[in-house]
């Protein structure tokens, strides 16, 4: 008697506008990759296998079970694979920072789609582009036109795109936490149990950094604010109350304050806190209540020893603290994207 074997469920992972960490995260999980590898038959996952598009674009809608998608939507080619992605997955991941909330490409929001090519291709002190040559979208060549995709005005998150089921945060993610995550999905999709409430953070805490710090708070002012290279800290202090910028008020907890407990101040790749809708907003009223002065002089001197506040504030989460919906694009992509959502 021949006994079939057992379908396993799909799993694809991808990366759009992103550095690439996160696909190296799910790498750190070690061994258990294997335990991966025997749980899910992978379909997608172009870093580590030979995938096309094509195979992706082939199979039935759904028929992915899960989806880890991590990058920013910085073009429409990162547009058009999330949007793929989104019908073929029945469960699709927003993973590491930049699919949550926008990371270091964000960054480029304080800016235009035009300061930014000018730089690269003309202004930088590393451009050497005598004919100021542009990258054009279309170029016509013998054997045909060869296609870019359309660089965006904007960096917007995996969310403000396409609709998406989960979040797991961090730039990358814990190995810890994203086994967490896998364990958990393996074990929903192998014994029927009830996913979580859409929408909810997985792999993350539902607290702040400064609640799994281990240093020790006293509540300070201070009269002043200093890079870490600038003093000496003590080991065992709360940074903040030394002078050092920490974002640990201002982020969710789930990383274990790996860099606060070797020294290095909190950078906010978690995130906004739980019941924050804005990083940079909870961390300057963080600020406010240490500042050791009433006098409004006083207090932009104070604040004017924090180098580069956007930078600081919002190094992670720029596309998800700007305001919501379409308001968050501009220009054609706005436009574009009301055409493809009405």
């Amino acid at each position: 008697m021949t006994t079939l074997a057992k379908t396993k469920p799909k799993l694809a992972l991808y990366w759009a506008a992103s550095c690439g960490g996160c696909e190296i995260a799910v790498h750190d999980i070690k061994e258990k990759i294997l335990d991966v590898d025997a749980a899910f038959e992978i379909v997608f996952w172009p870093v580590a296998v030979d995938f096309k598009v094509k195979d992706v674009e082939a199979l039935e809608d759904g028929e992915i079970d899960l989806c880890l998608f991590n990058g920013a939507i910085r073009n429409s080619d990162n547009e058009y694979m999330a949007g793929l992605l989104r019908r073929k997955a029945k469960i699709l991941v927003a993973f590491g920072s930049c699919a949550c909330d926008g990371c270091i490409p964000a960054l480029s929001n304080t800016t235009s789609r035009a300061a930014t090519f000018d730089w690269v291709y003309r202004d930088s002190p590393s451009t050497v582009n005598p004919d100021d040559v542009r990258p054009q979208e279309e170029t016509e060549v013998p054997v045909g036109t060869l296609r870019l995709p359309t660089f965006w005005e904007r960096v917007c998150t995996l969310g403000q795109v396409v609709d998406v089921d989960y979040f797991v945060p961090g730039c990358p993610p814990q190995a810890h936490q994203i086994w967490a995550v896998l364990e958990a999905v393996i074990d929903i999709l192998e014994h029927g149990k009830p996913l979580p409430p859409r929408g909810s953070v997985l792999g993350a805490g539902d607290r702040t950094c400064c609640d799994e710090c281990p240093r020790t708070r006293e509540e300070k002012k201070i009269s002043r604010f200093v890079r870490p290279h600038e003093i000496i800290a003590d080991p065992t202090k709360c940074l903040l109350d030394q002078g050092i910028v920490c974002m640990g008020p201002a982020t969710r907890s789930g990383c274990g304050a790996l860099c606060v407990s070797v020294g290095m101040p909190c950078r906010g790749c978690y995130g906004p806190a739980p019941n924050s809708k804005d990083q940079g907003t909870k961390m300057i009223s963080a600020l406010a209540s240490v500042i050791d002065s009433n006098d409004p002089d006083e207090i932009d001197r104070i604040l004017g020893g924090i180098v580069d506040p956007v930078g600081t504030f919002y190094r992670f989460s720029m596309a998800s603290a700007t305001p919501a919906g379409l308001s968050r694009l501009a220009g054609r992509d706005r436009e574009a994207l009301q055409e493809r959502t009405s």
